[in-house]
């Protein structure tokens, strides 16, 4: 999928009916992002729909890492999604959704009227790109915005979003973190099949889908196999699809 605006919809209303049914003690569930529990990444994501239209749609920036560099940038990253969860605190479990219903909506609208080929405001770095499109880039928010359901789905119990549908785009993209690869290298998916890089493959990964997410989101996961290269796979391991 070339563009995953198109999903942000739909995505969105998973979220809202998922946090509708949450209960009391849910909201206060651990997930496997750190420290974080329920609570903390519904606040994470209301955050996120703010930041994305107070800089991409209304172009108000309120900071900039202190250099270009990937390490400065994951520290800002990192500096604002703290100070934006700890202001989450003050906000009730009914708050969140009221909130997330309404920031969801205006993103969704945002994305969907964008053009596909214009100039992203953002790079996506864990891609390798220094200049991004706009499809790539929704694809980034798309994948953030699914992840951040899964933590959530994961730590309550919830069915997870791992059908073709919400699965094969996210892929599409995730995979991106490892293209820059000079060696072949086969990521096999239950039924799903990447070849990254071109020529004879080195090496191959297996897992499940479960596992894939969880590898590509940072999130703790066991037993993916490796075949061939072991170097190798052990390298494309350590990429992600987020900024880390």
């Amino acid at each position: 999928m070339r563009n995953a605006a198109t999903l942000f919809a739909p995505l969105h209303r998973e979220l809202i009916a998922l946090l509708e049914s949450l209960s009391a003690e849910a909201w206060n569930a651990p997930t496997v992002a750190g420290q974080w529990r329920v609570r903390d990444v519904a606040a994470h994501l209301l955050d996120g729909d703010l930041r994305k239209l107070a800089m991409c749609r209304d172009g108000h920036f309120s900071s900039a890492p202190a250099s270009p560099g990937y390490k400065d940038l994951v520290d800002l990253i990192n500096s604002l999604n703290a100070t934006g969860v700890a202001y989450g605190a003050r906000l009730s479990p009914r708050l969140l959704i009221d909130l997330l219903a309404v920031t969801g909506k205006w993103v969704t609208e945002f994305i969907e009227q964008l053009d596909p080929d214009g100039l992203a405001v953002f790079s996506v770095a864990w891609a390798g790109e220094n200049e991004s499109k706009n499809w790539m880039d929704t694809g980034r928010e798309y994948t953030e915005r699914w992840h951040h359901q899964m933590h959530i789905r994961d730590a309550v119990g919830a069915p997870l979003l791992l059908d073709d549908y919400w699965f094969k785009p996210l892929l599409d993209f995730s995979l991106k973190a490892i293209t820059q690869t000079t060696t072949a290298i086969d990521i096999v998916i239950d039924d799903l099949h990447w070849r990254i890089g071109s020529g004879a493959a080195a090496a191959s990964l297996s897992m499940t889908r479960d596992q894939a997410w969880r590898w590509l989101y940072n999130a703790p996961v066991e037993g993916i196999r490796i075949d061939g290269d072991a170097q190798l796979a052990e390298r494309v391991l350590r990429a992600r699809s987020v900024m880390v």
